[in-house]
């Protein structure tokens, strides 16, 4: 079955299908092993190049530039294209000005988290919504039917229906007439004289060093047009996504390198995005954002993007249960990464005074420390913490030494390493 359910759940079963090559697959097999190249949501994507490590910290100290081009990129457009997404997402979208872009969660009638999206304002009345690549089909066929009217949109009134007709389409489809996009992603703080080496026009790159966060312009860089946002997904203060025709995106690809090549810019894959995305506190859906424990926006640390002064969104009701009464949510946890201290993995327990508050959502070791985004009761969260883990069960011969498998909330155990709670969210 795929549609709502008459609670308001929106259901979806994705086809399973082969993974199959990014737009910019052929680059990387000529810059790193097919050993290094993995499938991830339907493509096969490279994990690193050099080293997760060396990637992470070119990010960090110079730059690094990611395939993005997974990603769902589609167009909201039409007189009621606002409207309509306006009550399809938590944020505000009708109030966005045209060269900005905003956060938000589309939900089910259910409040459930069907995904958590960037909405770009490209014109008064058409917008630019990208989406998790996991997620594509799913708020494809989502926007679809609601668009058609078969999808339940108020769990109290299941009759009620969209009066909004606005044209979705996927701008990555080959058979699109119209514009098409595709997103890289250039981070860190050298991205900036990066892109300058590509600008023919002195004011391209006043314009671009102008940008505010998600602030984007469109320009030409190399005589390809591109649509430059001020946005990232690694925690650098500097860094910007480039959206542009897929045809042309290798060539773009290979100019930043090159551009970037005398800066320290490196291609940058799967592993270190997600180091990157961990060591500055930001959830990754499916992990810190629904996923097992159906985290909601609120405990993921995203309530100020859940506007409950709108009249009216899909899912408000249950936003507005939950603002009320959860009880957990997302920490980052730092801990120490020297040797001899073994990695914190997901599902590991989180213990306060030797009992289990929590569990390991998603970890990672930069240098000589790991961070840890874990989910916990929200009385240990505060910056400052001090809370142990313990490790599961690795191998059978831990099992039969009496390592836990799993471990349930309240139950009594050993730390086996300790770390503090430090704040959510982290700049670079």
């Amino acid at each position: 079955m795929q549609g709502s359910t008459s609670a308001g759940e929106f259901v979806f079963e994705q086809r399973a299908v082969e993974p199959g090559p990014s737009v910019l697959y052929n680059e990387h097999v000529k810059r790193t092993s097919k050993s290094h190249i993995a499938a991830f949501a339907g493509y096969l994507m490279p994990l690193w190049y050099s080293s997760i490590a060396e990637e992470h910290r070119a990010v960090r100290e110079r730059a690094g530039l990611f395939d993005c081009t997974h990603m769902g990129v589609l167009e909201v457009s039409g007189d009621d294209a606002a409207d309509f997404l306006d009550v399809v997402t938590t944020n505000h979208v009708s109030n966005l000005n045209v060269g900005r872009a905003r956060y938000g969660c589309i939900l089910d009638a259910a409040g459930n988290v069907l995904d958590d999206i960037i909405v770009y304002r490209h014109g008064q009345n058409n917008f630019m919504v990208v989406v998790n690549a996991s997620n594509e089909p799913k708020i494809k066929f989502y926007l679809y039917e609601l668009v058609k009217g078969g999808a339940i949109v108020d769990a109290d009134h299941p009759q009620r229906r969209l009066e909004y007709r606005p044209a979705v389409w996927d701008m990555r489809d080959p058979n699109r007439a119209g514009d098409r996009r595709v997103d890289i992603a250039l981070q860190g703080p050298a991205s900036i004289d990066t892109l300058a080496r590509l600008a023919d026009d002195p004011s391209v790159v006043e314009r671009i060093s102008e940008l505010k966060g998600f602030a984007f312009v469109e320009e030409r860089l190399a005589g390809i047009d591109c649509l430059i946002c001020r946005t990232g997904y690694t925690g650098s203060t500097v860094g910007f996504e480039l959206f542009a025709d897929p045809e042309q995106t290798p060539r773009l690809w290979n100019l930043v390198l090159e551009a970037g090549q005398p800066l320290g810019v490196l291609p940058c894959g799967l592993g270190a995005r997600d180091s990157l995305r961990i060591e500055a506190g930001l959830p990754l859906y499916g992990h810190e954002l629904d996923g097992k424990f159906h985290i909601s926006p609120f405990e993921a640390g995203y309530g100020w993007a859940v506007k409950m002064e709108k009249e009216f969104f899909i899912g408000k009701a249950a936003m507005e249960r939950i603002a009320q009464t959860y009880t957990m949510e997302v920490a980052r946890l730092e801990l120490p990464a020297t040797k001899g201290i073994r990695p914190v993995r997901p599902d590991d327990a989180i213990l306060d005074d030797g009992v289990c508050v929590g569990w390991v959502l998603s970890a990672a070791k930069v240098d000589e420390k790991q961070y840890a985004l874990v989910y916990v009761d929200r009385k240990v969260a505060p910056e400052g913490n001090e809370l142990g883990v313990y490790y599961l069960a690795r191998s059978p011969s831990q099992v039969e030494q009496g390592r836990q498998q799993a471990v349930e909330k309240g139950q009594k155990l050993a730390a086996d390493v300790a770390g503090r709670v430090v704040s959510r969210f982290a700049k670079f």
